[in-house]
């Protein structure tokens, strides 16, 4: 079962998921900070082609213009079953003072806008459609072949005509369940659309604001697994009972209000909380892991410390990737690590090993509610994967 604490502080609120009492996800949700854009929809408006680039940028309101490359403007396609047609001229299918509809990707930092597209995604309980296109595709944790042709053909019968979808893990089971979501995101996604055709100015627009973090929590775990939310701010405990009696997915979760004192005490987590500055992990059998995040990617090392093992050198080393691979998948989650991850194991020598280090990775990062793609060893023996954040950096 999970539980949500919040816990507000003068400058920031900190976030915090359980299950069954031990920390699974951290988030810091600063007060002065410019809030997340990540999901959010806007109508923009071309200020500069960067025909070099075939990209363009964007003004969607924010201090710094968003950017949008070609792909991201011509009709999605599935680029496992066909090629994106490079040779296209940007200047072909936008203008410089056009309006378009886009939604933010990826958020602005220090450096950089926001990286934006035309290709909208609306994420539901069940499904996350994607409006002008007709691809539908399934979350890889459904592994079951007649689940998935039951749910592919369930959704393509009731999604309307040029939307497709996602269909998520939770979906998996349901039914007419299914069917009443994409009703409802339909009709999220008509209204959005009826806004941006109806506007008459040429000035951008925020016109549908992305979940929260906590809404998300709520809509991403499985129904009926929140037990409840604990919070230690009165006014924001009144909003959500005051929300509870119009939310569906808050009805069977209790709200409690507690102490600002008590509520980082009743699990003993202060001290999980604070170990998630540090760079090195160290291991129950004595090896430790390292993080450094940099721009470009995240990588994580592995090293075997103390531990000295039995006799058998590739044994030893097992062990160590083996223990280091399933605090990996625990930190990465702990942490939203995303982007490029690269982990550098303890070299070994026996393929079979590497296989099953691999597997139990991917098998570890199933409990990730994010989506994981593990793309194995390369040729220097370092493991690549990539994560997409569950909550986007603040700029």
């Amino acid at each position: 079962m999970f539980e949500i604490i919040i816990n507000n502080k003068e400058e920031e609120k900190e976030i915090l998921l359980l299950e069954n009492g031990k920390l699974v996800e951290y988030y810091i949700d600063e007060y002065n900070s410019i809030r997340r854009k990540e999901g959010n929809i806007y109508i923009g408006i071309v200020k500069d082609i960067v025909k070099g680039m075939q990209s363009a940028f964007v003004d969607i309101g924010t201090e710094k213009n968003s950017f949008i490359h070609l792909k991201d403007i011509l009709p999605k396609v599935d680029e496992s079953k066909e090629e994106i047609n490079q040779n296209i001229d940007i200047n072909n299918i936008i203008k410089k003072g056009e309006k378009i509809l886009v939604q933010v990707k990826k958020d602005s930092n220090i450096q950089k806008g926001a990286r934006v597209s035309t290709h909208i995604n609306l994420s539901s309980r069940y499904i996350a459609l994607m409006p002008n296109t007709d691809i539908v595709t399934i979350s890889q944790k459904i592994e079951d072949k007649k689940e998935q042709e039951r749910l592919i053909k369930l959704v393509k019968e009731n999604l309307s005509n040029g939307n497709g979808a996602v269909i998520r893990t939770s979906a998996k089971g349901k039914d007419q369940e299914i069917i009443e979501d994409i009703k409802n995101i339909e009709k999220k996604w008509n209204k959005i659309n009826l806004a941006y055709k109806n506007n008459k100015e040429n000035k951008p627009k925020l016109i549908s604001k992305a979940k929260n973090i906590i809404e998300k929590m709520i809509l991403d775990l499985p129904e009926k697994t929140i037990q409840k939310i604990i919070i230690n701010d009165k006014k924001e405990y009144e909003k959500l009972v005051k929300e509870k009696e119009q939310n569906n997915d808050l009805k069977e979760i209790k709200i409690e209000l507690k102490d600002k004192e008590e509520i980082m005490q009743m699990y003993d987590i202060q001290k999980e909380v604070s170990k998630l500055q540090n760079r090195k992990i160290w291991l129950k059998c004595g090896g430790f892991i390292t993080i450094d995040r940099t721009e470009a990617l995240t990588a994580i090392d592995v090293n075997t410390g103390k531990y000295t093992g039995s006799k058998n050198a590739e044994q030893t080393i097992y062990k160590v990737n083996e223990e280091a691979t399933i605090e990996i998948a625990k930190q990465i989650r702990l942490r939203d690590i995303g982007g490029i991850i690269i982990i550098d194991y303890i070299d070994m020598n026996n393929i079979e090993n590497k296989t099953k280090i691999q597997k139990l990775l991917e098998e570890k990062l199933k409990k990730d509610r994010t989506k994981t793609q593990v793309e194995g060893f390369t040729k220097l023996d370092l493991m690549e994967m990539t994560r997409k954040h569950v909550c986007s950096h603040k700029e």
